[in-house]
């Protein structure tokens, strides 16, 4: 069995999937079995933890060892698993409600700690479970069942939120686009530490359509750019538009006007550990600016799950108590008689 070539059928489970039909947690589920597939990752190898809510069911369809946990302590779990067995492949499964909300003091201390979890964060800006109440991403003025006149509040961007936090890798995608959504989940299982990827994700029910005008198939190549480390910012139908920086700011030009060329855009690099620039690429959704998907940043850090173990065997190497009953003996004693 050691030689076995695991397929991403290996990695689904005898339960029924029972999301809506047409939710988008489907194609992230395919997504994350051919990624584990591909990673050759096997099943006893492998834990899939969530916190709760509808993409926190996720754990039940994954033939892995899985754990649904409680309202957004997934982080705090999923890091007491992996510093325990570090050798297992640890996946943190949680939506922009469980994960931003309730859990979203775990979730920026697993991410400031660099606890090695690949976190999944599917984003529907919506309670799907509980039934349409506003989330910590609802966009201000959106109508739900708790905001009946529209929000009143701005939302959370996991993206900054994550790199507030010291983050040292964060991708994007669209629950649409498999292809880009499997990159991004093989190069964070790749990353040793904390690596977030949010999915763009559509919720049939209480937020349909809330991501159209960027995963629509016709205007996608337009509205979004897939970044690639060590390639040109350039994107659109024809690839002939690409991204400059305008003073501070980014710009988008088109390639062959005003003399501007290939070779004048910017080039991606996803390991600088100044991260002002990928902020920026993070926070692009307006002003004209095409949405940043793909691995955005991706940078080498000291990662706590390995620290924890290399400071425990050190102190063990130079602690001359083996045993219990050494260290018990240790100290002063004395005999009852």
């Amino acid at each position: 069995m050691e030689n076995k070539q695991y397929t991403a059928g290996d990695f689904k489970s005898a339960a029924k999937v029972t999301w809506c039909p047409g939710c988008g947690d489907f194609a992230i589920l395919s997504s994350l079995q051919k990624a584990m597939a591909e990673l050759k990752l096997t099943p006893e190898n492998t834990a899939v933890i969530s916190g709760i809510g509808c993409s926190s069911r996720l754990p039940y369809f994954m033939a892995t060892y899985g754990f649904h946990t409680i309202h957004g302590r997934g982080s705090a779990i999923a890091t007491g698993v992996k510093v325990a067995n570090p050798e297992l492949s640890v996946w943190q499964i949680t939506g922009d409600g469980d994960c931003l909300a309730i859990g979203g003091n775990h979730f920026i201390h697993a991410v400031r700690r660099n606890v090695d979890l690949n976190i999944i964060l599917m984003n529907n800006k919506i309670y799907g479970l509980t039934k349409g109440q506003y989330s910590p991403t609802t966009e201000r003025g959106y109508v739900t069942k708790t905001s009946p006149y529209g929000t009143i509040e701005d939302p959370f961007v996991p993206a900054e939120l994550t790199m507030g936090a010291r983050g040292n890798f964060f991708a994007r995608s669209i629950d649409v686009d498999l292809q880009t959504t499997l990159d991004c989940m093989i190069e964070a299982a790749k990353h040793k530490g904390a690596s977030v990827v949010e999915v763009l994700q559509n919720c049939v029910i209480f937020t349909d359509g809330v991501h159209d005008y960027y995963s629509d198939k016709e205007t996608r190549p337009d509205r979004t750019i897939i970044l690639k480390h060590g390639e040109k910012m350039i994107f659109g139908a024809n690839r002939d538009k690409g991204l400059v920086l305008d003073g501070l700011k980014l710009k988008v030009v088109t390639i062959g006007e005003n003399g501007v060329t290939q070779e004048d855009l910017l080039t991606h690099d996803a390991t600088e550990a100044d991260n002002a620039l990928h902020y920026k690429l993070a926070l692009m959704h307006n002003e004209g600016l095409p949405l940043a998907i793909g691995v955005i940043r991706n940078v080498e850090a000291p990662v706590y799950d390995q620290e924890v173990k290399a400071q425990i065997a050190e102190v063990q190497a130079n602690k001359p108590q083996r045993k219990l009953r050494d260290f018990l003996l240790s100290g002063e004693t004395w005999e009852v008689k």
